[in-house]
């Protein structure tokens, strides 16, 4: 588990952070039908070199690429490919980056042109449930307000929460304790401290939170076949409203 405590740890942390966001904002602007996976990861590894950081998945326990690439029924961990992208598809890009020796990451699901009202509702529901779990993550509650909060909000529209992947701390290196489960286990969880920097990610199906991976041993997908959306921000802990470091809008603080 990481603890900022100095400026110097939470100015690598930010900009880590904002390096991932940039990806992403490239990310959104090139999604379209007829677009590549392979080319959404070449974007954003542009993006995070030219900021002076380094793609933190890239390698990481062999993965091969910069981002992680998930097309519809798949889950996470999808690995970027020639498949182009068709209207209705959705698609999420999970992308990691380090600066200075700290991490930031973050994932989000584009929708590709129009899409059924069912996904829209998905994708929608799952951002939602992202924020409510980071509006638990203050300084002094325990880790059950935040998984609470996601679970609250995805089990309210009748989806389901993917019960085998868990968002984590994140600092010094990309997985750090605590898991975060996206459900309350029985468990309140550790108590929340200032400084404490957190990937916060939930993965939610239309239909039921079975997944499996697949022969490549790094995509997963859904037992069901049913439509996945994953949504995370890397915060860090106040004794406020969580600093988000890898949002998209506002000026790095240095």
């Amino acid at each position: 588990m990481s603890v900022l405590k100095t400026e110097a740890e939470f100015k690598a942390m930010r900009i880590a952070g904002r390096l991932v966001a940039d990806a992403h904002a490239a990310i959104a602007e090139a999604v379209k039908p007829g677009v590549s996976s392979k080319d959404l990861d070449a974007i954003a590894e542009a993006v995070i070199v030219k900021g002076g950081g380094k793609p933190a998945f890239k390698g990481y326990h062999g993965f091969p690429a910069t981002i992680c690439a998930s097309y519809n029924e798949e889950v996470v961990h999808g690995i970027p490919n020639r498949r182009k992208l068709e209207e209705g598809d959705i698609i999420s890009v999970d992308i990691g980056s380090i600066y200075d020796g700290y991490y930031g990451d973050s994932a989000w699901t584009y929708a590709v042109g129009q899409v059924a009202p069912e996904v829209r509702r998905l994708l929608d529901v799952t951002e939602a449930s992202l924020y409510a779990g980071i509006a638990g993550a203050r300084a002094g509650n325990r880790l059950v307000v935040v998984s609470g909060g996601v679970q609250d909000v995805c089990e309210a529209a009748g989806f389901g929460i993917v019960r085998d992947f868990v968002g984590h701390g994140i600092g010094r290196n990309l997985h750090e304790a605590p898991q975060i489960p996206n459900f309350r286990m029985g468990d309140d969880g550790p108590i929340l401290q200032v400084g404490e920097a957190l990937a916060i990610e939930p993965m939610v199906n239309i239909g039921g939170h079975q997944v499996r991976v697949k022969k490549n041993g790094w995509t997963v997908v859904t037992t069901d076949g049913s439509w996945s959306a994953h949504f995370e921000h890397t915060i860090i802990v106040t004794e406020g409203e969580a600093e988000i470091t890898t949002k998209r809008s506002g000026v790095l603080a240095l």
